[in-house]
């Protein structure tokens, strides 16, 4: 089963985290074949907030919501059961900084993502 772990924190806290540890985890993830696919995030203040209210799309700059921690990166992640994502999520480095939520995935109804069809 597919989970997406959410990365949080507050920027100046990650400033001083090294690229590096959170690469080395995620090679290690791969090397596993645990993850599917991670990204970090730019900074807060690049972000747009999009909203289409009566047809009438409006775009503000940066997130929806006033929060001291924010969306810092994700890493989409297989893992047999929650536990196992917990635990997985629980090694992330930034974790130690922030907090990292873990969701599992929604396989949308009527849609055959990422599957061959046969005939």
């Amino acid at each position: 089963m597919k989970y997406l772990c959410l990365v949080y924190a507050e920027e100046s806290k990650l400033e001083g985290m090294s690229d590096e540890e959170c690469v080395a985890y995620d090679e290690a993830l791969r090397g596993r074949g645990q993850c599917v696919a991670s990204e970090a995030l730019q900074p807060v203040r690049t972000a747009a907030t999009v909203r289409v209210r009566n047809g009438q799309v409006s775009v503000t700059d940066g997130p929806f919501a006033e929060t001291k921690e924010s969306l810092a990166g994700f890493y989409l992640v297989e893992a047999p059961d929650l536990n196992e994502a917990i635990r997985i999520a629980a090694g992330i480095p930034p974790a130690r900084a922030g907090s990292v939520e873990v969701r599992p995935i929604r396989e949308l109804t009527g849609r055959n993502l990422g599957r061959k069809e046969t005939r």
